[in-house]
């Protein structure tokens, strides 16, 4: 089999990832790295390594088995994974080109069809969220399966930068989705009309405009949190949530400026524009803020509307280049608040800067985020008639206090949770209606539950449910709710595996199942892994086990399966702890193991893997 690899499939990179890729490496029995290295993703503007000719003669290419299926991996000298290229179908052909940065893929050209030719073209982790659909074999996008609203922004100043309509028309709405959104007819022929527009507004502007030009880059989404235009509205039929008076801020040589793009509208994984771009300060009218579906309540963009200051332009550019947890952050982001045009511009900036206090408090970057946080929160208290934001802050505050205690030295951790708990009950009775009460809410749930308070633990859960039926907090508290309440009852449980596939617990009925919540992170997880193997042997076909990975991400997965088979099938979807398998049952911590009788109803919803034998031994007969 080895010798097939290295044979057939070395053909197929110097061959036949040739005839896909703009570099063709040259023909051999064993590509090189450098020659794996010269293959270029076929879309323009990914960010991946792309080590220099002296760095890749010391990188290495390999063939291994990767989740069953065939492939090459390609490595830098540190061995940071750089390039991974797999036969997905067992025919000795590349299918799947997958591109790294820092260790991460975030991109992926693959031929869903097996004819020699990528005709979709996905974005992973640091890179994005983009799915792109080629429709003709070109090698170009031809439809968007998926594009976030920041993505789809950057599309738009694309589009405009190089004079590219098509690119535009990608983005924009088109009728089969205009039709899809469940309008009312006035307000869908009014939108239908605005689309139509746009499309001829885009290639006038675009002929004319000398603001941006091919080196134009997008920099930044500027724009109020979407809202929901609901069921009903001038006879609509579904709820539809909308983006008004988005902007995208750009940068042109040393020079930043601003895109207004508009509304947009979101269709299943996608948003679309229904405007075309303008550009204020070409001639063209500053927009004004009322919006397309929100005229009678304005949903505006940032303070940077209008023109911004010199200082203020640069302290914008500077924050999109630094970490979340950044100290630097926090002076910037000050430095934009003090400069914001009104209440509503200052709130989501006053917002960020609570987040960003809060995040490198919590990372160690930041030791006296409580004080900074106190201090915000004082000011809010005085200057801010915008309750949730006060609500938002003191949360953070709350958190930061607990997590800062938990590192001292001297902790009394018992002490500190009761307190914690206390000051988080009061804020519920503070702010009973703010967004972020469902997460005070949650975290009581969590503790309670940890302390064996579990039927306090489920009254948290369930007020988050019954008062914050839409939120995501309550997801994991239904879920939590029902994993606590599910011994004797049968437990569903169903997903796709890591490379495809379907697994269900429904199909093993007549034999006992673990249902195993794991993580590739967790030391303990890894090492209760060869026990549970010794158990799968041991008890045969009457012991079934189902593996729930709650990694963040495929890579990590993917890695520690390639050196640690498992005999057991599993469910992955990324995401981690908040993915929707955690959610399904609310699970707060790996290891968690859910044993299950051959009726399918559970008989211990926490089986620890000391006890899990003698459990077993109860249930098989």
């Amino acid at each position: 089999m080895k010798r097939t690899i290295h044979g057939t499939l070395a053909a197929t990179l110097a061959v036949v990832l040739g005839a896909v890729f703009v570099t063709r490496p040259t023909c051999g029995a064993t590509p090189s790295a450098e020659q794996a290295l010269n293959l270029l993703p076929t879309q323009e503007g990914v960010e991946c390594d792309r080590p220099k000719a002296d760095e890749a003669a010391k990188c290495k290419i390999a063939a291994q088995k990767i989740n069953g299926q065939v492939g090459w991996i390609v490595e830098g000298p540190d061995g940071i994974i750089l390039r991974k290229f797999v036969d997905t179908n067992g025919d000795n052909v590349v299918d799947q080109w997958s591109y790294y940065k820092d260790g991460i893929e975030v991109y992926r050209d693959i031929d869903s069809k097996f004819s020699g030719k990528a005709d979709q073209f996905r974005w992973f982790n640091t890179g994005g969220t983009r799915w792109g659909l080629d429709k003709g074999g070109t090698g170009k996008v031809a439809a968007w399966k998926a594009i976030s609203a920041e993505e789809a922004t950057a599309e738009v100043v694309a589009a405009l930068a190089n004079q590219d309509a098509r690119r535009f028309a990608r983005v924009l709405l088109a009728a089969d989705e205009l039709q899809a959104l469940g309008l009312g007819k006035t307000r869908a022929e009014a939108v239908a009309a605005k689309v139509a527009k746009a499309d001829a507004d885009f290639k006038k502007l675009a002929a004319s405009q000398k603001s941006l030009t091919p080196d134009t880059k997008w920099l930044q989404f500027s724009g109020s949190k979407p809202g929901i235009v609901p069921a009903g509205t001038e006879d609509s039929t579904k709820d539809l949530r909308v983006y008004e008076n988005v902007m995208a801020i750009v940068q042109t040589g040393d020079k930043h400026s601003q895109v207004h793009i508009g509304t947009l509208v979101e269709v299943g994984d996608t948003w679309k524009a229904i405007d075309a771009p303008s550009l204020p300060g070409e001639g063209q009218p500053e927009v004004a803020g009322g919006g397309f579906f929100f005229q009678s309540s304005p949903v505006r963009g940032t303070s940077i509307v209008g023109a911004p200051s010199e200082e203020l332009q640069k302290a914008i550019a500077a924050l999109d280049k630094l970490d979340f947890q950044d100290v630097k952050r926090i002076d910037l982001i000050q430095q934009i608040v003090e400069q914001a045009k009104s209440a509503e511009d200052r709130a989501l900036w006053y917002r960020q800067l609570g987040d960003t206090i809060s995040a490198a408090t919590m990372s160690g970057k930041c030791p006296d985020g409580d004080k900074r946080l106190q201090a915000l929160l004082e000011k809010l208290q005085k200057n801010v008639a915008d309750k949730d934001l006060v609500a938002h802050v003191k949360l953070m505050l709350l958190q930061c206090r607990f997590h800062l205690g938990q590192q001292s030295a001297k902790v009394d951790f018992p002490k500190l949770q009761t307190e914690y708990h206390k000051d988080l009950e009061q804020y519920i009775t503070d702010y009973p209606t703010a967004p972020d009460t469902a997460e005070a809410m949650l975290q009581l749930g969590i503790g309670r539950e940890f302390a064996g308070q579990e039927e306090e633990a489920k009254k948290w859960y369930e007020r988050v449910v019954k008062e914050f039926p839409d939120s995501p907090q309550a997801k994991k508290s239904a879920g939590a709710a029902t994993r606590l309440d599910s011994v004797g009852k049968t437990l569903t449980l169903s997903g796709k595996g890591p490379t495809g596939g379907a697994v269900d617990l429904a199909s093993y009925r007549g034999k006992v199942v673990l249902v195993q919540y794991w993580a590739t992170w967790s030391g303990a997880c890894r090492t209760d892994i060869p026990a549970l193997k010794q158990l799968a042997a041991k008890y045969g076909s009457s012991l079934g086990i189902i593996g729930v990975s709650l990694d963040n991400n495929a890579k990590d997965l993917n890695a520690y399966l390639a050196e640690n088979k498992l005999p057991w099938p599993l469910i992955f979807e990324e995401g981690g702890l908040d993915s929707r398998p955690a959610n399904h049952l609310g699970i707060l911590t790996v290891p968690t193991m859910i044993l299950v009788d051959p009726t399918g109803k559970v008989v211990n919803r926490n089986v620890a893997m000391a006890d899990l034998e003698g459990e077993l031994k109860k249930v098989i007969k």
